[in-house]
């Protein structure tokens, strides 16, 4: 937990790391749905959208307020605001979900992968235990949930949605365990590894070039993150194999 201190350098590294993210190729300018980690809103998620629609993206965010977990209604408005915006722009929407709320984009991605370009998770706890996290007591608490060992909703949450899929994850997370953001293997699934506090990853430059580097991709097309050459210093890829040794 005492590495989440490192946030305050993160914002101030993307400041000194603005002319290096200025000269990405732009995007599509295809529509992203950013969701906010839990206990934080739209506000929190600002940063990364601003980033997103300078490099030509149409970005949004989720207007509902302090994601306090998946109370009532809160899924059906995601899902709502999905629809909404695939008929708005005429095309998919990618889905950027930071912590909880990259457990809410792959869950939506499954629920509509017709409408679903693509999905990015920072820091999300798909793949392991809630317990595995330091924020169940208040993800309990927010919530008015439990968490309790339901393995068929362990298991579900584990598996992927039918569309290119990326986690973004670091080791020296202080609030979820990297082993709980490791996609299992498959065609159209990668994680890439980042040195990233939590609550910083949302405007972590690294975290902010590997985001729009994805959203780049043709989903068509798409191919996995490249640390090849100069990236290979800040970025490396993580298998399922490793995390499930950790």
């Amino acid at each position: 937990m005492l590495m989440e201190a490192r946030a305050p350098w993160e914002a101030a590294a993307l400041l000194a790391a603005a002319p290096w993210l200025s000269r990405l190729p732009p995007g599509d300018g295809h529509p992203v749905l950013v969701f906010p980690g839990l206990a934080a809103s739209d506000l929190s998620t600002l940063p990364l959208r601003r980033f997103l629609r300078r490099r030509g993206h149409w970005t949004h965010s989720w207007r509902q307020g302090f994601n306090f977990g998946p109370r009532n209604g809160v899924l059906q408005a995601c899902r709502g605001r999905v629809q909404q915006l695939a008929e708005r722009h005429g095309c998919k929407v990618s889905l950027v979900g930071w912590s909880l709320g990259g457990v809410y984009a792959r869950e939506l991605a499954k629920e509509l992968p017709h409408l679903t370009r693509c999905v990015i998770t920072l820091g999300s706890p798909f793949a392991g235990h809630p317990r595995a996290t330091n924020a169940w007591r208040v993800y309990e608490w927010l919530s008015g949930q439990s968490v309790h060992d339901n393995h068929e909703m362990h298991r579900q949450l584990r598996e992927a949605p039918p569309v290119p899929t990326t986690s973004i994850l670091s080791r020296s997370d202080g609030v979820v365990a990297w082993h709980c953001s490791v996609n299992e293997p498959r065609a159209h699934t990668e994680n890439i590894e980042i040195a990233a506090s939590h609550v910083g990853m949302g405007v972590n430059p690294l975290a902010l070039y590997a985001v729009a580097d994805r959203l780049r991709q043709d989903p068509e097309r798409w191919q996995r993150f490249d640390v090849s050459g100069a990236r290979r210093w800040f970025f490396r890829h993580t298998a399922a194999s490793r995390a499930a040794g950790a």
